[in-house]
């Protein structure tokens, strides 16, 4: 079956209006909004969120072949423990979403990619969160590594897809956006998903003295 990106026929509620906005918590990464919302039948309600800040993000799912991903291991603050998922990061100023891909590609896993496809922007926690992620497939790989921002070495870890199952049931394996993107990214690969993005083909790789 092929999967399409096709419009619900069923009519979109009425979003409820905002009538006030306040700040109530700001930190050195996240700003939090209380929003005082007047729904379409008339109810109020008052809600908190964490607001985004720059550019946004990108999430890469990299193939190595047609049947082998590679992840990362890292250290997780949030869990405060090492987990198993796909390479990630921010988007610099100025920087294009599939050019961060490429660049945070280099800098986590070692790889340059030279074909690149945007999945879908997905968003972590819709209820109180407004971040979003964008993920991206990256393949026809070549070695080039860039010196990025971590704090230690991080670990690549090859992993078949078609063991996708049994990976998702790891106990290190834990964060639910890479889970997605894996999902997503193996039904591309099969052909049941259908993009309206391009592939694009970045020409950043180094010629080597050539």
């Amino acid at each position: 079956m092929t999967v399409f990106n096709k419009p619900s026929n069923t009519p979109m509620p009425t979003k409820p209006s905002i009538f006030k906005r306040a700040t109530v918590a700001r930190s050195r990464l996240f700003r939090a909004d209380e929003i005082h919302l007047r729904f379409s039948n008339g109810e109020e309600r008052t809600y908190e969120k964490l607001c985004s800040g720059g550019p946004g993000a990108v999430l890469i799912v990299p193939l190595l072949d047609e049947n082998t991903v590679l992840l990362v291991r890292e250290y997780a603050a949030g869990i405060e423990d090492y987990h198993l998922a796909l390479p990630k990061g921010a988007i610099d100023a100025g920087e294009q979403l599939l050019e961060a891909a490429n660049r945070e590609l280099k800098e986590e896993v070692g790889y340059g990619a030279r074909k690149l496809q945007f999945l879908k922007k997905i968003n972590l926690s819709p209820a109180y969160m407004e971040h979003g992620i964008n993920v991206v497939l990256a393949w026809d790989l070549y070695a080039e590594r860039l010196e990025g921002d971590e704090p230690e070495p991080i670990e690549v870890v090859p992993y078949p897809l078609a063991d996708l199952l049994e990976l998702i049931m790891r106990p290190d394996v834990c964060e639910g956006r890479s889970i997605a993107a894996l999902f997503m990214a193996r039904e591309w690969l099969a052909g049941r998903l259908l993009l309206d993005s391009p592939v694009v083909c970045p020409q950043q790789e180094p010629n080597h003295g050539q």
